[in-house]
């Protein structure tokens, strides 16, 4: 039986509104719940394949090398640091820490892995490096660390670091972080003076840090020992930043100390004092503000037959360039003055009197004052 045009239409027609019927349907629904569909694919991103298996090789190259240093004065313990195995000669081994974890003490000691403690002699140490070399009698299972390079360190690289944070009860902690900055200048303090006394170029870690990780390694992401930590920042509010010697520099002065080199800076041949400093000073403080003096180094006494008075400098000149680089305080005056090699001349910019003077100083050993 053949259908009439107006069944035909009637089919069309109901078929037309049951399919706007499901869209509706289908629309409203997701209307009135859209969590339904979030979840699914809240579910599908949470299957993810974690393929970071950590630095576990990396640290087994040099877990066993680092070494905790014990430092005593007339027998009690004064201070303890971390370090690591930097070399082996004949039946001794050279070891790496920091020249203010063996400052001022007179025996020395050093704990393996292992447990065993022995003896250590201090062969010598840099107090504006910060660094120190012990020796040990060779150990036949100890190894030597393997050294790696900065100079294609980029920001954001693998770091970590095996020390002795807080106390002993912590010896061996790994800690791991990134390189968050090169070449960091940061001012250091190496005696109870007012002024800063030094500026390190350093290496910055985001890798914890804590009392007793000084002198220990930090290390790649191959296991290299890339500086040796040095300093870290503990005001309040700041965290997350720890300082690292560059390991050419570490490696540089390690080598001189085992070579018996002794070590030379230039030398000026003047007590000195930051204008900052001096500002707040009652002895000082006259003098900076009848000039209006706001940075530079101040020259206090001038030795006798020294670079400073050679060069005509005198005491009240006030030291505010050397070689065109701007001299905020005494720290960046010797951190420019040490870029230095003794015998080599520089230009010295100064106020005297408050007007703009410079003259030529070639400088002289720091040894022979000594």
């Amino acid at each position: 039986m053949k259908q009439s045009a107006n069944q035909k239409t009637k089919i069309i027609v109901y078929t037309l509104f049951i399919l706007l019927l499901g869209v509706f349907l289908t629309y409203g629904f997701i209307y009135k719940f859209p969590t339904i569909f979030q979840e699914t694919i809240t579910k599908i991103e949470k299957d993810v394949t974690v393929t970071d298996t950590g630095i576990a090789d990396a640290v087994d190259k040099v877990y066993d090398k680092v070494i905790i240093v014990s430092t005593y004065k007339n027998d009690d313990l004064y201070a303890f640091g971390s370090g690591f195995v930097y070399g082996k000669e004949n039946d001794k081994f050279y070891i790496i820490t920091n020249h203010h974890v063996i400052a001022d003490g007179n025996k020395y000691k050093v704990t393996y892995e292992d447990g065993t403690e022995v003896d250590a002699t201090l062969l010598g140490s840099d107090e504006y490096a910060d660094i120190a070399v012990l020796s040990v009698d060779a150990k036949d299972d100890l190894g030597v660390v393997e050294l790696g390079t900065t100079d294609s360190l980029r920001v954001g690289d693998t770091t970590f670091t095996v020390g002795a944070p807080l106390d002993y009860s912590y010896s061996w902690t790994v800690t791991r972080g990134i390189i968050s900055g090169k070449e960091r200048l940061v001012e250091v303090s190496l005696s109870s003076s007012t002024d800063n006394d030094y500026v390190m170029n350093v290496l910055q870690t985001d890798a914890a840090v804590n009392n007793g990780n000084s002198g220990g390694p930090l290390c790649n992401s191959n296991g290299e020992v890339i500086g040796v930590i040095s300093a870290k920042i503990s005001k309040t509010g700041v965290e997350g930043m720890g300082f690292a010697i560059p390991i050419e520099l570490a490696k540089e002065k390690a080598e001189q100390i085992i070579k018996g080199e002794a070590t030379s800076y230039p030398y000026l041949g003047s007590s000195m004092i930051s204008v900052e400093t001096a500002a707040v000073d009652r002895y000082f403080y006259n003098f900076v503000n009848r000039y209006k003096y706001t940075t530079g180094v101040i020259l206090v006494d001038i030795e006798k037959g020294s670079a400073a008075e050679k060069a005509g400098l005198a005491s009240g000149d006030v030291i505010i360039k050397i070689n065109e680089k701007d001299i905020n305080n005494v720290a960046y005056l010797r951190y420019e003055l040490y870029k230095h090699k003794v015998g080599d001349t520089i230009k010295v910019t100064y106020l005297r009197e408050g007007k703009e003077k410079s003259v030529s100083v070639k400088l002289e050993s720091s040894l022979e004052k000594n």
